[in-house]
């Protein structure tokens, strides 16, 4: 079977107060009842007493011995009195004219059967109605008094309306203040939920998101349920951004990288395509030989290029490097050499510690970090340039610095200089002979260390700085 569940939480919140004002209006209505109807029965109880005495007294001027002739002596309308013997019995109702009736047999049936010397006792007498009866012996002669309960259950049954009346106007009043005040406090909650359909019909999928809707920063106290709920959404929303934000800017660079990589390799294979059309055009042996010899530049620059991006991805997909010490002031000095014969005409310059600085790494990566930074610097300064590699070491970490006194990176390149495919030239000439993956490929690499490597540049002074933990 199912059972009937309001959807709605202002519904609930209104049912729930409706229930509960409703039970406790009953359980309130029941003990005032059962107060009241127990105070009025025994105020009813000691008139019943006063009444029986008087009947007594009745019996007692009479003798004693056998019922009074005359028994309505100052009772009240509606007391009923009977005086029984062993031989006889008489009884009388008073009704509300003042005159007296004598009782039928069926009532003084009803009424003989009440114990004498007992409490007070309610009978219903067939004829009268209900009735608080008290019966006492004097001799042979038991005295069976009573007074009607109908002022009594008239005042308790106009209570029992009243509280029904009075009940019902509270709990409908207890319902329209609920539903009232429940969809006002939850109306901020409305706001966090207009807030998420918002953000759910934006389209997701595709560009950049940038800052989507937020709940109001009025309802974001989180002293409140809602304040919370509305600060969590606010929270989500913000990481949502950026992980979206961050998702896109790697699908352009993605698109953007496979686009420079294709145009990277389609250049060589162009230019190799190209003199071989010509070699076979031509059956010239010297140009035969020329032409051999610029397949095998482009060949050899498309190798390292395709090696490059092999190890970039190597280094993506977090390949542990190989894990020996390495004497970085050897390293360094080797790589001044190899750069003093590529490139005689810069001032190559070592300022090293008299004592070796040795650390753990790979030996050949952490070379061709430092020869490609010594590159870089060597095709984007002019000759006569002075490149000076420097090298400390403190407690935690050695420190190789290249710095160059050339014309420095322009400002507006040096946040994107260890991007991929960063040129200081956007043409895509190659007469510098870089392919723009150098400084990324040092970054990855310093990275794979556990380290960092940071620029500082400005005209006449540009500083690679290369800080690796020992």
């Amino acid at each position: 079977m199912t059972r009937f569940v309001p959807a709605s939480l202002t519904a609930r919140v209104a049912a729930a107060v409706v229930v509960l004002v409703a039970v406790v209006s009953v359980l309130i209505s029941v003990l005032t009842t059962a107060a009241i109807s127990s105070y009025l029965t025994k105020q009813l109880d000691t008139k019943v007493m006063a009444t029986h005495g008087r009947a007594l007294g009745v019996l007692t001027n009479g003798g004693g011995n056998k019922p009074p002739p005359d028994v309505p002596h100052g009772q009240d309308a509606g007391t009923v009195t009977v005086y029984r013997s062993a031989s006889d019995a008489i009884g009388n109702v008073i009704t509300s004219a003042g005159e007296v009736t004598t009782l039928s047999g069926q009532d003084l049936a009803v009424l003989e059967a009440v114990p004498a010397g007992g409490t007070n006792a309610t009978v219903a007498v067939p004829g009268l109605g209900q009735y608080r009866v008290h019966a006492s012996r004097i001799g042979d002669v038991t005295v069976i008094t009573g007074l009607p309960t109908k002022d009594i259950d008239n005042t308790v049954n106009s209570l029992i309306g009243w509280e029904v009346l009075f009940g019902g106007v509270g709990v409908l009043a207890a319902g329209g203040v609920a539903v009232f005040v429940v969809r006002r406090q939850l109306r901020p909650l409305r706001r966090v939920a207009q807030t998420a359909r918002e953000v759910a019909g934006l389209p997701l999928d595709t560009g950049e998101i940038g800052v989507t809707a937020r709940v109001p920063a009025r309802l974001t106290d989180e002293r409140t349920e809602v304040g919370q709920v509305a600060v969590a959404l606010n929270t989500l929303l913000g990481h949502m951004e950026r992980s979206l934000d961050a998702r896109h800017r790697s699908e352009v660079q993605v698109r953007q990288f496979v686009a420079d990589a294709s145009h990277e390799l389609r250049t060589p294979l162009t230019t190799i395509h190209g003199y071989a059309q010509l070699s076979l055009q031509r059956r010239d042996p010297e140009l035969y030989m020329q032409a051999m010899g610029k397949v095998m530049v482009e060949a050899t620059r498309m190798a390292a290029l395709v090696e490059d991006l092999l190890l970039l991805a190597r280094l993506d997909a977090g390949r542990p490097l190989d894990r020996r010490p390495v004497d970085l002031s050897r390293l360094a000095r080797d790589s001044i050499a190899d750069a003093r014969i590529v490139a005689p005409e810069h001032v190559w310059q070592l300022n090293l510690p008299p004592d070796p600085i040795v650390i753990i790494g790979d030996e050949q990566r952490l070379h061709q970090v430092v020869t490609n930074l010594l590159g870089n610097a060597r095709r984007h300064t002019p000759a006569g340039t002075t490149v000076t590699v420097g090298l400390t070491s403190s407690a935690d970490s050695a420190v190789l610095t290249i710095h160059d006194d050339g014309p420095g990176i322009p400002t507006d390149l040096q946040p994107t200089v260890f991007q991929r495919f960063t040129r200081a030239d956007t043409s895509r000439t190659r007469t510098s002979g870089g392919t723009g993956l150098g400084l990324s490929l040092a970054q990855s690499i310093t990275q794979a260390h556990q380290g960092t490597l940071t620029l500082t540049s400005q005209p006449e002074s540009t500083t690679f700085t290369l800080a690796l933990p020992h």
